[in-house]
């Protein structure tokens, strides 16, 4: 009797471990990833495939990919910096940047003047130029109304100016001055 405890229990210790791992077996859905472009539409999938698109602009759709766009591998270097780089072999003494020769050290000032130059023209932040063309670009879009006020008050204080000098002259003619003032 106790034996056929036991082997109750070991079945239906069994039956529970083994029914999550039969729900487990069932196969998992395909995934199909595709890049479609522009207003391409995104193909159905069958019921057994779960497809997936991104969208990219039309512009895109025959350029070479992002990732395979830049790259730092030395056949891509451009033959002008080959060039550059074949001047200075062998570049010793005064305005070399190397210990080698009477003031190589010299050179090593100008060189990093000439590094921070050329990573400020390419850094992406600001570009004090642009900032410069805006401001002048927002001032020149109202000199003319400034221009046209500043024209109004000064021919107002030429007129006063005028209208004072007059009644100075008439004063001392002896004049009558007119209460215009």
């Amino acid at each position: 009797m106790r034996s056929m405890i036991l082997a109750a229990a070991a079945l239906s210790a069994g039956l529970a471990i083994s029914a999550p791992a039969a729900a487990q077996s069932a196969p998992e859905p395909k995934v199909n990833q595709l890049i479609i472009y522009g207003d391409d539409p995104c193909p159905t999938s069958p019921d057994d495939t779960i497809t997936v698109c991104a969208r990219k602009e039309e512009a895109e759709r025959f350029r070479i990919p992002e990732i395979l766009r830049q790259s730092s591998a030395p056949s891509n270097e451009a033959w002008t910096q080959k060039v550059l780089a074949y001047e200075t072999v062998g570049r010793s003494g005064t305005m070399s940047c190397s210990p080698v020769g009477a003031g190589g050290w010299t050179g090593c000032s100008g060189k990093l003047i000439d590094a921070a130059y050329a990573e400020k023209k390419t850094a992406p932040e600001v570009r004090f130029s642009e900032l410069i063309a805006a401001e002048r670009e927002k001032r020149l879009s109202t000199i003319d109304k400034d221009a046209a006020e500043t024209q109004a008050r000064v021919e107002v204080l030429e007129e006063e100016v005028l209208k004072r000098r007059k009644a100075q002259e008439a004063a001392e003619s002896g004049a009558d001055v007119p209460p215009e003032l």
